[in-house]
């Protein structure tokens, strides 16, 4: 089977719409893993030994099963008791619960990366819980983090074919549809790895330039 190049203008406004489902799925993804990361992080860090507990073993859980299995739960058991969410949203908390379980021991590193004397120098100006944490903690603990939380961020993008599972319309859902539609595979597929290509290449730079940028803030 030859190249066809007519068939792939044809077919490419429909891959554009996979890749902004795409995108958006990670972006949206990204943000949640972040914010469930980091109160993952925090809970494992509290005195209360049974809410660390228990936080611990559910993202032990969560990082010890398939995301796959996680989003049919999520899209096809969940709804049996009464919630039922659209696909785009099912994915994204899939996608930000799972992620959120890796992002969380980020978090924990780049917080116990701390030095001990900056929390007791805290604690001699008399600053408050949130002071400590926002002015002199945090500020910290990010650049550390940034290379960590960009490989997560880009292996989360990779997985995001298997929202196709949920029948989200991302690319690899767009492309499949496309393929079945007209029996050619190798134009439809081959732009899949494309994009995933040029869009992680993007986001390696992209990221790259965060943590240079963060690095002379910090210095």
């Amino acid at each position: 089977m030859e190249w066809d190049w007519n068939f792939v203008w044809e077919i490419m406004p429909t891959l554009i719409q996979g890749v902004k489902i795409t995108i958006l799925a990670t972006l949206l993804g990204s943000v949640l893993a972040a914010i469930v990361g980091l109160g993952i992080a925090l809970a494992r860090r509290s005195p209360n030994r049974a809410l660390s507990r228990t936080v611990g073993f559910l993202a032990e859980f969560i990082r010890g099963t398939p995301l796959l299995v996680q989003l049919y739960f999520i899209f096809y058991v969940l709804p049996d008791i009464g919630i039922l969410l659209p696909p785009l949203v099912a994915g994204v908390i899939g996608l930000g619960l799972h992620y959120g379980t890796y992002t969380a021991e980020v978090y924990r590193a780049g917080i116990d990366n701390v030095p001990r004397g900056q929390w007791e120098a805290a604690k001699a100006c008399n600053l408050s819980a949130r002071q400590t944490w926002t002015h002199i903690i945090i500020p910290q603990a990010i650049p550390p983090m940034i290379p960590a939380l960009a490989n997560y961020f880009i292996a989360m993008f990779k997985e995001t074919p298997l929202l196709s599972a949920i029948t989200v319309l991302e690319l690899m859902n767009q492309a499949k549809s496309v393929a079945n539609t007209y029996y050619r595979y190798i134009e439809p597929i081959t732009l899949v790895g494309a994009f995933f290509l040029v869009i992680s290449l993007f986001s390696v730079v992209l990221l790259r330039w965060l943590e240079r940028h963060y690095g002379k803030i910090e210095r």
